[in-house]
């Protein structure tokens, strides 16, 4: 099993068809949570930065919990490792309100599975790089030919200051010593700190985004799981 298709392998045994469907049973509770309902505004703000008719690519696209968040899409594309996950989005959180033109669901690794050159207007995650799979080079070079000239990526990461983060002993000490070490030392702390892409924070982010993209906007956010960063970024325009 290669490193590349081993997440796709571990999602598609975890999100088997009993969670997909407790998962998208909790998509029904969409509005008892704030943090869901701050996700949806924040991919509407970013929808509204487009001109109209756009086209998007969802990476981890899941049960389609915020398809419908989207304004002003064209076209849709579902990207997801399960295909039982793909089978809840079939139909999902407040289908009735979805409006994009067409929508297409695909089974695949988002760290291998061909995006295609120019394609996408928006290409957007929300809980899952740097939380069930690395964000890296690999993703954002990806996402970089995916996206036509003035296109963005919007996506969320797990911040490493996360509560959420177990921390034993050996993290803790790591997390003191990190802003007085140096050179390769550092950068194999951090990554260690980091979990191999598991996490990422707004060094992180700037580190693989910055001279392939434009970042207009990153903050910090309060999940009801997770510490995030939440970054819009752009791509120039030809």
């Amino acid at each position: 099993m290669s490193p590349d298709t081993s997440w796709a392998e571990r999602a598609a045994a975890l999100y088997d068809p009993a969670y997909a469907k407790r998962y998208r049973a909790h998509d029904d509770e969409f509005q008892a949570s704030g943090p869901c309902r701050e996700f949806a505004d924040w991919l509407g703000r970013v929808c509204a930065r487009f001109t109209p008719p756009i086209d998007v690519l969802d990476l981890g696209c899941g049960t389609g919990r915020y398809f419908w968040a989207l304004k002003g899409v064209n076209r849709l594309v579902g990207l997801d490792a399960s295909a039982s996950m793909l089978a809840e989005a079939r139909h999902p959180y407040n289908a009735d309100r979805i409006t994009a033109a067409s929508v297409s669901l695909v089974q695949g690794d988002l760290l291998t599975h061909a995006i295609g050159d120019a394609r996408f207007d928006l290409v957007y995650s929300i809980g899952v790089l740097a939380e069930h799979v690395p964000f890296d080079q690999r993703v954002v070079e990806r996402v970089v030919n995916g996206l036509r000239p003035g296109g963005r990526f919007a996506f969320t990461t797990v911040h490493p200051a996360s509560p959420s983060i177990p921390k034993p002993l050996g993290r803790r000490i790591g997390e003191w010593i990190e802003p007085i070490t140096f050179g390769a030392a550092r950068r194999i702390l951090r990554s260690r700190l980091l979990a191999g892409g598991l996490y990422a924070d707004e060094m992180r982010v700037h580190e693989l985004l910055d001279g392939r993209l434009v970042v207009e906007s990153l903050e910090r956010f309060v999940s009801e799981a997770h510490l995030h960063c939440l970054c819009v970024a752009r791509k120039a325009s030809a």
